[in-house]
């Protein structure tokens, strides 16, 4: 007799919703039943507000119920979850078409919640690896090529042309050393992404630094990984211990005659941090300062050596690329915003989590569509996209297009990718007041305009909502602003000014209130 196979998610997300609980009376009620099940511990489908989300494999596909909490599961378990019956109020039919995930377009995430996180034999029967198995047969500046024509931009606040960058580390001599980077200390408010990859499916990202390596002669790679992510942390040091058995990593990657040696190394709990020179002196051992450019981390990186620095991202979605063709990427998205971005739903929101969808969806079908509304049943007021550095956005820009340039017309930015919804109870003044508090609490120091500029933006701000001098002291936020943009050294200070700005242009009221 077969055993029918469960699936609970074990990544950070549906841990803490009392996911291990829920897996451990299954298996404790399927004993009592005398039931064979094998417990299939998978990672988060990204559809956060139904978690935990338990899935039953059937002849007609995987069937869910969720959000499970422990007490429903002996309910589930009278009501036929070992057959997938729906016969009761969790039962939430084929996963495969709930429409909130129907109507993605995964590339990048193509594989959470479908596969068992850390087993290699999955990830190769969904395609894992093939990425790989094309860079070995080709020569580096093929790899690069074919990343170049992606048009894969970086994932992050940049978004600079990832083959550029790779090609720029793959000119300097080979008989030096270099390295791979990847800058998972994921810090942007509303950002989950990274860690679902890295929870999820940790050989995507084993992989897409792989062939980093092979196409610029690195031999070493290191994740920069945030210290707030122990499940990440526990799974990734897993697998790469087994991709290292199984000879996908290590000094003949796949009989390849190539080395890379890969290791994850804890970051320093700073936002600033997530700036690669300030990373970079991190991972050096240093303080993480920012670095003057240039020269360019591609050219003089760590430890003095050419190195890629790429966010999770952008090594995520390199495997798709060099397994189906970089026209294949390209073919998804709009003007130079090319492929998918997995844009991460949050704050107050009714359906919180994972979207991906190409390039060139509207702000709005994000929010109504995906989200469903406001999780407090009000009405939406401001929505900030790309994390605390970016602007508050108001509802008569919601129908921009998710696309670097338009939204880099309206002064705002996509960054990382995560949208943080507001109601109409929330004073956005504040929000202005938080932007520049942040700024002071982790600005690295380096420069003036960053460092003083942040301290002296949160006093004028509280000068102008307490009434003192408030017209002369909203041209000096102005002033200070334009400062602070163009006068800081790296985008911490430089980008401070922008939720400031916008809430100084969208939500006046708001601000002098």
């Amino acid at each position: 007799m077969m055993a029918t196979r469960i699936y609970v998610p074990c990544d950070t997300t549906a841990l803490s919703m009392g996911a291990d609980d829920v897996a451990r009376l299954i298996e404790h009620h399927a004993g009592v039943q005398g039931v064979a099940i094998e417990l299939v511990r998978n990672g988060s489908r990204g559809l956060f507000w139904l978690e935990p989300m338990v899935e039953v494999e059937t002849a007609s596909g995987r069937i869910g119920y969720g959000p499970v909490e422990p007490d429903d599961v002996q309910g589930l378990v009278e009501a036929g979850l070992f057959d997938g019956a729906s016969g009761h109020p969790l039962f939430l039919g084929p996963v495969a078409d709930i429409p909130y995930l129907k109507r993605q377009q995964r590339l990048t995430f193509s594989r959470i919640g479908i596969t068992d996180p850390l087993s290699i034999t999955d990830y190769r029967d969904h395609g894992g690896f093939d990425g790989l198995e094309t860079a070995i047969s080709v020569e580096p500046q093929g790899i690069v090529d074919e990343v170049k024509v992606s048009g894969l931009r970086g994932r992050g606040g940049a978004a600079f042309p990832t083959g550029i960058k790779w090609q720029t580390v793959h000119d300097e001599p080979w008989q030096q050393q270099k390295y791979v980077v990847c800058n998972a200390d994921e810090g942007d408010s509303g950002t989950f992404a990274d860690r679902l990859a890295m929870e999820c499916d940790p050989y995507m990202l084993i992989e897409g630094m792989t062939i980093a390596g092979l196409a610029v002669g690195a031999t070493q790679g290191f994740i920069y990984l945030r210290s707030e992510y122990p499940v990440a942390h526990r799974i990734l040091n897993e697998a790469i211990r087994r991709a290292e058995a199984e000879g996908y990593l290590g000094q003949d990657v796949r009989g390849s005659g190539r080395a890379f040696d890969l290791e994850v190394r804890l970051a320093a709990g700073a936002y600033i941090c997530g700036e690669e020179t300030s990373l970079l002196e991190s991972l050096e051992g240093k303080r993480g300062l920012v670095r003057a450019k240039p020269p360019l981390p591609a050219i003089k990186g760590l430890f003095g050596q050419p190195t890629v620095v790429n966010n999770v991202l952008s090594f995520a979605a390199v495997p798709f690329i060099l397994a189906q063709g970089g026209h294949a990427y390209a073919d998804y998205g709009m003007g130079k915003s090319r492929g998918t971005l997995p844009i991460q739903l949050a704050g107050n929101i009714r359906q919180g989590g994972l979207i991906e969808l190409a390039f060139g969806v509207s702000l709005r079908e994000i929010l109504e569509d995906f989200g469903g509304g406001t999780f407090s049943g009000r009405p939406m007021k401001a929505v900030q996209v790309g994390g605390p550095l970016m602007a508050y956005m108001p509802e008569s820009q919601w129908n921009t297009p998710m696309d670097y340039e338009a939204f880099g017309q309206l002064g705002a930015g996509i960054g990382h990718g995560g949208v943080v919804v507001f109601d109409d109870t929330v004073d956005m003044g504040e929000q202005a007041r938080f932007a520049m508090e942040f700024c002071t609490v982790e600005s690295c120091g380096k420069c003036t305009p960053c460092r003083i500029g942040s301290v002296r933006g949160v006093e004028v701000i509280d000068r102008i909502r307490a009434g003192e001098n408030r017209e002369a002291n909203l041209v000096l936020l102005e002033e200070l602003c334009e400062t602070m943009v163009d006068g800081s050294l790296c985008a911490m200070g430089g980008m401070t000014p922008f939720p400031v700005q916008s809430v100084m242009k969208h939500f006046p009221d708001d601000l002098t209130a």
